[in-house]
């Protein structure tokens, strides 16, 4: 009787050892479920991050005005710049303190019309295309930078030039050649290669046999 009670308990403890195995084998296993749910969770959140940035980066379309400049002339020029620097105090110049740069640069001047300003009149009783034309002007300058050379320079550590001073030198470079282009006759070259320009475009519409083209200055 004493060993069937033993072996009754034996069997009742081994049964109750399953079970806390199988709760315990349970409960990791959600454990490790849950685990596996949050990982996936943040891994689909941080997608849905990127894919939110992606979405938002967007390439914005560019359009292109047309400026209504007609440029029918340039000037190459090629200019010296001179930059000179000292210290003076009560109008006496301080020794040592003087600082100078000799360089050049190669300037294209372009030269033509404001296209808005343009007009004209086909006048079909006298067989005549009357076209207004503005001023010329200069339409840009722009200096090569790859052209520079420079000659001379020697600066003074009492009076460095400044990037201020030197803009400036750049300035009175670029208006310097605008001066030699105007002098060498750009504006009126720009206006002769405009009617040439006028004229060529109106005899693809016009027959030129039977219309004359005449050019009038603006008001």
């Amino acid at each position: 009787m004493s060993d069937f009670k033993e072996k009754g308990f034996n069997e009742e403890e081994q049964t109750l050892k399953k079970k806390k195995t199988g709760l315990f084998s349970s409960m990791l296993k959600l454990k490790i479920l849950s685990g596996v749910l949050f990982i996936a969770l943040i891994a689909v959140a941080a997608l849905g991050i990127i894919t939110y940035f992606q979405a938002d980066s967007k390439t914005i379309r560019l359009g292109f005005e047309n400026i209504g400049e007609l440029a029918t002339q340039s000037a190459y020029c090629t200019v010296v710049g001179d930059n000179q620097k000292n210290i003076a105090v009560w109008g006496l110049d301080i020794p040592f303190t003087d600082s100078i740069q000799i360089y050049s640069y190669d300037v294209i001047i372009k030269a033509g019309f404001d296209f808005a300003q343009i007009d004209w009149d086909v006048k079909e009783s006298k067989g005549v295309i009357e076209v207004t034309l503005p001023e010329a002007k200069v339409l840009s300058t722009e200096i090569q930078l790859d052209s520079f050379n420079l000659y001379y320079e020697d600066e003074s550590v009492f009076s460095h030039f400044t990037l201020e001073e030197n803009n400036e030198g750049l300035k009175k470079l670029e208006q310097e050649a605008e001066q030699q282009a105007v002098d060498g006759g750009l504006l009126e070259n720009a206006r002769e290669n405009g009617e040439i320009l006028v004229r060529n475009f109106f005899a693809g519409v016009y027959d030129p046999e039977q219309y004359t083209v005449e050019f009038v200055d603006a008001k």
